[in-house]
């Protein structure tokens, strides 16, 4: 059995959420001493571990608690109870563009964002020219600031810079639903080279069941912030579906007809 890369132990995670009130509702609810917050618990009770080099599926519906189980995981968050153990570096996008900052340019942030994820100067200069040829920035871009960039250049470089930083712990959450086809298959391949060459161990949060056949053999199925399932990928799509909806459009037709009698 391979050493585990990721421990997760018994963590729960909560957030207070304040709701907006005139002056009148402030003093009525300080009249009856009503707390105007409300606790959404987004996480109970989480344990799991991944074991190095596997790829792992990190499934549920939408609010089921899946971004923020990968932003403890990366560190982005503490967990209120439980504890999280990582073993070598971890890197990966957790959002569009994380780590990068909108008033500094590529270059900048190449420098800034690898620094971050744990990589030196020396590194980072090495690598400079292969993570700008990666996500297929033009030169002319380099000292443009990347607020300027699209969404789909943003997010190319941010995962450029991530890959590159060879980590142990990979994180992605959707971002290989943002740009075009030619650069998420260049994704796709970069990730199953690293885990396939250099045993990294992946966790992706996806809705493509296609991609996730591809890259993950493992799987975890968050409800309401609860894992109700870990096993192998077959079992968590027999428990969730496999997200095809054609048999729901059947009957509408195609775009320029009517549909089906």
């Amino acid at each position: 059995m391979e050493p585990s890369a990721v421990i997760v132990k018994d963590v729960s995670k909560s957030f207070q959420l304040k709701h907006g009130f005139t002056i009148r509702q402030a003093m009525a609810n300080r009249r009856a001493r009503k707390d105007p917050t409300n606790t959404v618990q987004a996480l109970s009770d989480i344990s799991f571990h991944v074991e190095q080099g596997a790829g792992v599926a990190l499934m549920g519906l939408n609010g089921a608690g899946k971004s923020t189980l990968l932003k403890l995981i990366s560190g982005v968050m503490v967990p209120d109870t439980g504890t999280v153990h990582l073993r070598g570096r971890v890197a990966g996008l957790i959002d569009t563009g994380a780590g990068m900052h909108p008033e500094l340019t590529c270059r900048e942030n190449i420098h800034l964002n690898a620094g971050i994820l744990g990589m030196s100067r020396s590194e980072v200069s090495a690598k400079f020219d292969a993570i700008v040829d990666f996500a297929g920035t033009p030169e002319s871009f380099l000292d443009t600031q990347v607020r300027f960039l699209s969404s789909g250049m943003f997010s190319r470089l941010g995962f450029s810079v991530a890959i590159h930083t060879e980590p142990d712990v990979f994180l992605v959450d959707e971002v290989l639903a943002v740009g075009d086809g030619q650069f998420k298959q260049k994704c796709r391949k970069a990730l199953l080279l690293r885990r396939r060459r250099e045993g990294m161990t992946l966790i992706i949060v996806a809705h493509e069941i296609g991609l996730l056949r591809r890259l993950c053999t493992e799987a975890m199925v968050l409800e309401d912030g609860r894992l109700v399932y870990q096993g192998n990928l077959t079992g968590a799509e027999a428990l969730i579906g496999d997200g095809d909806d054609s048999d729901d459009l059947a009957g509408l037709g195609d775009l320029t007809g009517s549909a089906s009698r």
